[in-house]
């Protein structure tokens, strides 16, 4: 990929998606019994997603490619903040440590929309 970084994960964006995913695994593990081929897997899922995307989006040879892959990882990381909020709310996780998955969530968003429009050819909008 052109973007100048040899592999993904040199992207600090990966390796904060990839931190957040082994958070939520480890919040989902104290998910209810029967939440756990329920709520825990869509959220698993969600967060997986972001760094997957991140690096199957550099792979590509276009930037087109990437940058619908890094929208794509965008998308599932607004799922996963639902679901965190929805497991708050349900009283799965407590509020400091949904708190906290925000808070890391977010920062990997404002990574994605740094990273975003720097692909994009000049004069292109955001």
């Amino acid at each position: 990929m052109g973007s100048g970084i040899a592999s993904y994960r040199d992207l600090e964006v990966w390796q904060k998606a990839m931190d957040l995913a082994v958070q939520a695994y480890r919040s989902t593990r104290r998910f209810p019994k029967h939440e756990q081929f329920a709520l825990a897997t869509q959220v698993r899922r969600a967060v997986v997603s972001v760094p997957s995307n991140i690096a199957e989006g550099h792979g590509r040879s276009k930037t087109g490619d990437y940058l619908h892959h890094l929208s794509i990882a965008h998308g599932s990381l607004m799922e996963f903040e639902t679901q965190v909020m929805l497991a708050n709310r349900l009283e799965y996780l407590p509020s400091d440590e949904a708190g906290l998955l925000l808070k890391s969530s977010g920062e990997v968003g404002r990574m994605l929309h740094g990273l975003i429009p720097s692909l994009k050819p000049a004069g292109e909008a955001a």
